[in-house]
């Protein structure tokens, strides 16, 4: 897809890297190796607060949903597998997250529920092998370990006249692990009244988060559909993909100019970066304080936006948000909804795609890469603020820097595919997510650089990146909160 302005060579520029873009280069290098040792060095649970409630609550919700799918009708259940993994593939990540977490806490109610999900996996050579050294380990694990060994290896179970469901709940807290438990141990005794009482308890509580998650995935649907008519319109009719801006590119200002203003300004970004965290550290530790803080972490794109006017626009005679194409041609709207919602369908599909290549391939998203506990437990207000920071700044931010500006400075050295490939790949590494989620933002990044490169204007991308971020934000909200 080439652009009549492709065909025009960009002139040789002259290079001449000056002492502070140096420093600012060997800041920004300094910046990615140490997140690439926090990222691939160190445990991921260590960037998470409580990561033991974190993932309880997790695997619970999401056994929860699978047992309410489960008694959903055929093309309810065929669209959440299409959409989703099937029960035994999150059995077994549960296991993988569970074990993970079992080597980094001491907190017995960790390996209470890895040999739950152990035993409802038919694990039973694990499961022995956990009860047997459970029993020669400092209480609790002794009993914990007769517990289980009732439930999953057909053991005696004496609770010394303590009804069984007391026994339970001085152990776990009422949920899918306390009732999975307790079904097997009260099937296996034939205790007819407590697994009754379990299982319209489990019937009750899966089918209320079914519900809840019913209204999102109609959205999802409809916004593929949608998308999926616009993309056909724009195949048919070739103008309907006209510009809905003016920005151009190549940008008027030199490559070499723009390299150093996001230099110079990423340093500047990871120096504020750097005081956040120290302020986070020696501060006050409150809820909205931690949450306000997460905020102002987008203050770090300020300098390369402040640099990019005074060195790159102003001096082009360009205004800041005709420039990025932010402010769209009169009667374009129409066109401007039909590249959204193709960029919805695409993103959807693409993502859809390497949701089946990583399960057919072993991989998935890690819980600590979308797991965010303001959206989770926080108050009204840090939710709030929350969404706020990831569905309107940090769109805003990242399309001007990554797409706007250095997209826009790549297209000065190469033709649109490969400046895409390169800023989407920054765009990707910058996210710190593993393979898959690494892939999936590296297609959202490639596709927002094809929309801006298309219609001269970020108004797309930043619309179908707030999207993106609103479905995700509302998918943790309506499954783990509450």
């Amino acid at each position: 897809m080439a652009t009549p302005i492709d065909s025009v060579p960009a002139p040789v520029e002259r290079q001449h890297i000056g002492v502070l873009t140096a420093l600012s280069a060997l800041t920004l290098i300094a910046f990615l190796a140490l997140m690439a040792w926090l990222q691939y060095g160190g445990s991921r649970l260590e960037a998470v607060a409580e990561p033991e409630r974190a993932l309880a609550l997790i695997v619970a919700r999401t056994m929860d949903l699978d047992e309410a799918v489960a008694r959903a009708p055929r093309w309810e259940r065929f669209i959440y597998r299409v959409m989703s993994t099937e029960p035994a593939g999150d059995l077994q990540e549960a296991i993988r997250w569970y074990e993970e977490l079992a080597d980094a806490s001491f907190d017995p109610a960790v390996d209470l529920h890895l040999a739950i999900l152990e035993g409802e996996a038919g694990h039973l050579d694990s499961v022995l092998r956990r009860t047997e050294e459970w029993e020669r380990r400092p209480d609790p694990l002794p009993e914990l370990a007769r517990l289980v060994a009732a439930a999953y290896l057909g053991e005696d179970l004496d609770t010394s006249g303590m009804p069984l469901d007391e026994a339970l709940g001085e152990t776990l807290e009422p949920g899918w692990f306390r009732d999975r438990i307790a079904a097997r141990i009260a099937s296996r005794t034939g205790d007819g009244e407590l697994l009754g009482a379990v299982t319209a308890a489990q019937i009750a509580r899966s089918t209320q988060r079914l519900l809840r998650m019913r209204p999102m995935i109609a959205i999802e649907l409809a916004l593929l559909g949608a998308g999926l008519l616009a993309l056909i319109r724009l195949a048919w009719r070739r103008g309907a993909l006209a510009r809905v801006s003016a920005a151009l590119l190549p940008p008027p200002w030199r490559g070499w100019e723009g390299v150093v203003v996001l230099v110079r300004g990423g340093a500047l970004g990871v120096i504020a970066l750097g005081t956040l965290y120290l302020y986070s550290v020696v501060g006050p530790e409150r809820p909205f304080t931690r949450v306000m803080l997460g905020t102002a972490t987008n203050l770090a794109f300020v300098p390369v936006l402040v640099l990019a006017y005074r060195r790159l626009l102003r001096p082009s005679g360009l205004r800041f948000g005709e420039s990025l194409g932010l402010v769209p041609v009169a009667g374009r709207g129409r066109n401007l909804a039909l590249v959204f919602l193709t960029l919805l369908a695409i993103g959807q599909l693409g993502e859809g795609v390497m949701d089946v290549a990583g399960r057919w391939l072993g991989l998935s998203a890690h819980w600590t890469e979308w797991f965010d506990r303001e959206l989770v437990w926080g108050a009204p207000v840090v939710v709030g603020v929350t969404l706020l920071d990831t569905v309107v700044l940090t769109p805003v931010f990242e399309e001007i820097v990554f797409r706007g500006l250095l997209f826009a400075t790549l297209r000065r050295r190469f033709g649109w595919s490969v400046a895409a490939v390169l800023s989407a790949a920054i765009f990707a590494v910058a996210h710190g997510y593993g393979v898959l989620g690494f892939a999936a933002v590296f297609w959202s990044g490639f596709l927002w650089a094809w929309a801006y490169e298309r219609t001269g204007s970020l108004l797309p991308s930043i619309a179908s990146h707030a999207a993106d971020n609103l479905i995700a934000s509302l998918g943790v909200i309506l499954v783990l909160r509450g």
